[in-house]
């Protein structure tokens, strides 16, 4: 992908017959890149998709943590069957859901007093925020640390929010951080909501503006292959930073004792 956003289109299909498909040789260009920012607003597209994934993920730690956390710590009757229900959603493709859900938020209240959620922001967070395998991610994780620092809290004196927020949360670190991966992906990536809800430029995120380059006939794959390599930095950003945690909770996830 990237060493083919460096070439012109008949170059791009010429070497698809061999290695030089892999390597930068040839004819190399910028032309790719330049012309990405002249065809869809960029900067537009990609604002969006931060602000989207960043505050889906921020939310979603705290919402999906804390349901782990009574589920995990709290000694609630039908505990058990309450997870046991937020885990069967998991198997009902996103697809069935689609259209229920896009009458739903139009019929709910926006902030400004009008009806419906469409082409908003709100519209791709708010129904993400909550995500059965995140809750499952934490609930794995919390319910390995030792349920001995809850009873000397409370003996303290700590309610459950400070037992939660002082201690479960800062031992939970590995856990955060591939939540928090596991969720800024698909907030990355969503193509099909986003597509549904939004028609304004002003809130669309990068993957709808994919479908721009389809829409004047002539299909340019080197400035394809250019657009594909630039809204795939923050994802490589993001692992690079959270890459020790994530592999330390994937480590841990199948060590007992």
């Amino acid at each position: 992908m990237i060493v083919s956003s460096f070439k012109p289109d008949l170059q791009i299909f010429s070497d698809l017959g061999g290695p030089q498909a892999f390597l930068p040789v040839g004819s190399l260009t910028l032309d790719n890149y330049t012309g990405v920012f002249d065809r869809v607003p960029f900067w537009q597209f990609m604002m969006n998709s931060i602000l989207i994934s960043v505050v889906t993920v921020g939310l979603g730690l705290i919402i999906n943590s804390m349901a782990a956390f009574v589920l995990a710590r709290m000694q609630l009757p039908g505990r058990r069957i309450l997870l046991a229900v937020v885990l069967a959603t998991l198997i009902v493709p996103f697809e069935v859901m689609a259209l229920p859900m896009l009458w739903e938020v139009n019929q709910l209240p926006y902030i400004d007093g009008s009806q419906g959620w469409l082409d908003t922001y709100a519209v791709q967070i708010v129904p993400f925020i909550a995500n059965a395998f995140s809750i499952y991610l934490f609930y794995t994780y919390f319910d390995s640390i030792p349920k001995e620092l809850d009873e000397a809290a409370r003996v303290d004196g700590a309610g459950w929010f400070r037992i939660y927020r002082s201690i479960v949360m800062p031992l939970a670190g590995p856990a955060i951080a591939t939540v928090a991966i596991l969720t800024f992906l698909p907030a990355w990536n969503q193509y099909l909501w986003p597509l549904m809800v939004t028609q304004s430029e002003s809130v669309r995120p990068v993957m709808v503006g994919m479908g721009y380059f389809h829409q004047l006939g002539k299909v340019s794959w080197g400035q394809i292959m250019a657009y594909a390599s630039l809204i795939t930095i923050p994802v490589l950003a993001l692992f690079i930073a959270f890459q020790r945690s994530f592999v330390n909770s994937i480590a841990s996830s199948g060590v007992k004792g």
